[in-house]
């Protein structure tokens, strides 16, 4: 399912029109892929070509030879066999199909680029130790038309300090209720008062991301008559849900591109628990100086995966908080583990603090979420209907 972004999608466009480079920046599940494929078959076929450089960027020599043997663009463009006789060859060559290829009337392409700081690969091979400003250089200078995309907020802002004018940052926003109605029609057909309901609902317990509103949207329409929001998280954080497979993708991908791995999953895990707290807590935590601490901190800062407003730090992602609540400890949860979290999640995102005269007061539609109410009735068991869900 592509959540449809009309008004981002303008937005790109209108740069592009300009004659600048966006360069769009969300973090995991945000819908920059959607995105991108999106632009590329409005743009068409004939002048638009989309490339995941997270799969393709391997060795040069066999990124450029797999661009040139599934892109009709740039095989159409390319009528000499590249140069292989070294990594910096294949590199020049790759950079080159880029930024010479042309449409068949002779006009510019527009190449959409995600995880386009995936080039950084190559700097393991020799003589391409600064691969990543040469690519922003070549490609402010081309004639073509790009769109790039990443994941890695920081590191984008970081190497683009000093680049040429030409790029423009633009950051996905947040999801709106209208959009996530939207995208509940498509499951709901004629249900739409259900979809205005649950829309509210779905916005806070999804963080507003693309990728999980469409997965709890789904896990929704399969409901049958109920629409309890709460319960599909429930099931799609299950150790066999979707939303878990895709949190762990993201918990692990960022881990890998980070220095530190295991003691990054132990900070992970103290501010899953305890957040937010500041450096000198953390330490306490990890049983480390503030000095190493602080280090391994300001990685987990690099790639997004901690946020620190006024010195005290909390993982970025509420859900994937959840996830390592659930997921950072040597045995599966059971389905009574996941209740209770999704439960506490949904408390936490659904419900204010309490007022001044003790009681909660609703932040978006608990009315429409029927497990969030039978979790907390006294005397009876958390059971969330997760086998029922499933």
């Amino acid at each position: 399912m592509i959540i449809e972004r009309p008004g981002l999608e303008r937005r790109v466009l209108a740069s592009l029109d300009a004659g600048r480079i966006p360069v769009v920046l969300g973090p995991c599940a945000s819908g920059r892929t959607s995105l991108l494929l999106r632009l590329a078959g409005q743009l068409g076929a004939d002048r638009a070509q989309y490339l995941d450089f997270a799969a393709a960027a391997t060795t040069p020599e066999r990124c450029l030879l797999a661009i040139r043997a599934t892109s009709p663009l740039v095989a159409r463009a390319s009528t000499s066999e590249p140069s292989l006789e070294s990594p910096r060859a294949a590199f020049d060559a790759l950079v080159g199909l880029l930024d010479e290829t042309s449409a068949p009337d002779g006009g510019s392409v527009t190449f959409l680029v995600d995880e386009a700081l995936d080039v950084r690969t190559f700097e393991n091979f020799p003589g391409l130790r600064h691969v990543q400003r040469e690519v922003v250089n070549r490609l402010a200078a081309s004639p073509n038309r790009f769109v790039l995309a990443s994941r890695f907020t920081t590191r984008v802002h970081r190497l683009l300090r000093d680049a040429p004018a030409r790029f423009e940052v633009i950051h996905v926003p947040s999801l709106d209720v209208a959009e996530i109605q939207a995208a509940a029609r498509l499951f709901n057909g004629s249900r739409l008062a259900e979809s205005s309901a649950v829309a509210g609902p779905v916005l806070a317990l999804a963080a507003g991301r693309a990728g999980y509103v469409a997965l709890i949207v789904e896990a929704l329409s399969s409901l049958g008559p109920a629409i309890d929001p709460v319960a599909a998280l429930a099931a799609l954080m299950a150790p066999t849900g979707r939303l878990a497979a895709r949190c762990r993708e993201s918990y692990e991908l960022r881990l890998q591109r980070a220095r530190g791995y295991g003691a990054l999953k132990a900070i992970l895990g103290i501010l899953a628990d305890h957040e937010p707290i500041n450096l000198t807590e953390i330490a306490r935590h990890l049983h480390r100086t503030p000095g190493s601490t602080k280090d391994y901190l300001s990685w987990l800062e690099d790639v997004d995966l901690v946020t620190s407003p006024r010195k005290r730090y909390s993982i970025e992602d509420p859900l994937l908080k959840l996830y390592i609540r659930l997921y950072g400890r040597p045995v599966p949860p059971t389905d009574a583990d996941v209740v209770r979290e999704v439960r506490d999640y949904a408390k936490a995102r659904l419900l204010r603090p309490a007022d001044a005269g003790g009681a909660e007061t609703p932040a978006v539609l608990p009315a429409a979420t029927p497990a969030l109410a039978a979790v907390d009735r006294p005397g009876e068991p958390r059971t969330g209907g997760i086998i029922e869900i499933d």
